[in-house]
């Protein structure tokens, strides 16, 4: 019976990452297709956003979820780091951004990006956590992409005179005060990445704990 239910349970886990998969596309997908491509719309600045980059991100991890569902250390490691990353999105979104037109003026695809997806791949970190804990001393690995993304958006931006977010154009503020608000970012992000992992760890030592409980339990059984 626990062993038909545990099926039941993972193919509809299964079922929703495709479902939740096929969301974030149609999300990401309308953005271009509603967007006035005579008035310069760029696809390149386009994907050049964190919030385009992590969803894409998180498709592949859902779709990965949904068709092959693998279980690796390894997979775990990229789960808790996209998992990280769409956490990212949602505060900056929240704290920074909300406010601020950063080219997703239709609210269903705002919402999606920005809040449906991140809790989609919280619920699924902690309903279907790693088997094995992934410990804080990996956590800190998750942001060699943030901190890559920072650099190229700064190069780029010097480059081209074009920045996806308010937080890191330097012309306002001037570099100083630039370097200063990402060390604080980046500050921020390393507690949500040591926050995802341990939330992790505990959700998969009590679904551990309980397996184990079931098996001390089940010879006592009828």
């Amino acid at each position: 019976m626990r062993s038909r239910a545990g099926t039941a349970a993972r193919t509809l886990v299964r079922g929703l990452r495709l479902v939740f998969a096929v969301t974030a596309v149609a999300a990401i997908a309308s953005i271009p297709m509603g967007a006035d491509v005579a008035a310069g719309f760029s696809y390149v600045n386009f994907f050049s956003y964190f919030t385009i980059q992590s969803n894409v991100l998180a498709v592949g991890v859902l779709l990965a979820g949904a068709v092959w569902d693998p279980t690796s250390d390894r997979w775990q490691l990229v789960r808790g780091a996209v998992t990280t990353y769409l956490v990212i999105t949602a505060v900056v979104y929240a704290v920074l951004l909300s406010d601020i037109d950063v080219m997703l003026d239709d609210r269903w695809s705002n919402s999606i990006l920005h809040q449906v997806i991140p809790l989609v791949l919280v619920l699924d970190w902690l309903l279907v956590p790693p088997r094995r804990p992934i410990g804080l001393v990996r956590a800190p690995t998750w942001l060699v992409y943030p901190l890559v993304y920072a650099s190229y958006s700064l190069i780029r931006g010097a480059w081209i005179g074009w920045y996806p977010y308010p937080f890191l154009d330097p012309w306002d503020k001037g570099y100083p005060r630039l370097m200063l608000d990402l060390v604080v970012l980046g500050a921020v992000m390393a507690v949500l990445a040591f926050g995802v992992a341990a939330i992790g760890d505990l959700s998969g030592r009590l679904r551990r704990r309980d397996t184990d409980d079931v098996r001390d339990v089940r010879p006592l059984g009828p």
